[in-house]
């Protein structure tokens, strides 16, 4: 139940997210819930991988490459999921960071 409520919360907060930055598309609230389960399987597939194999630089940077590899999820997921576009990594960068900051206010709301 708690994987339900969690991808209800981050459906809501990518919907609010998209209204917020012109360069976000999302078409409604289906195509949100299929982006929040598609990131789900992203962050837990992808991302391990691109963060071990980018430890180096990761390091180097000081952990600010890690946003880089949360805006190339966010570029997958543009490419995966109908009804949700990107204009550009750097529309991908801000919409990782407000999603981000919309979902941990919602996870304390709710």
């Amino acid at each position: 139940m708690g994987f339900v409520v969690r991808l209800l919360i981050v459906g809501a907060a990518a919907l609010l997210s998209s209204y917020l930055l012109p360069g976000v598309h999302i078409s409604g609230f289906v195509a949100a819930i299929i982006l929040a389960l598609v990131l789900a399987l992203l962050n837990a597939v992808v991302k391990p991988l691109l963060i071990l194999l980018t430890i180096p630089v990761t390091i180097l940077t000081l952990g600010l490459f890690l946003l880089v590899i949360n805006a190339v999820i966010i570029l997958l997921a543009g490419a995966i999921v109908p009804g949700f576009a990107v204009d550009g990594f750097i529309w991908a960068l801000l919409f990782s960071l407000l999603l981000s900051i919309i979902t941990a206010i919602l996870d304390m709301i709710f």
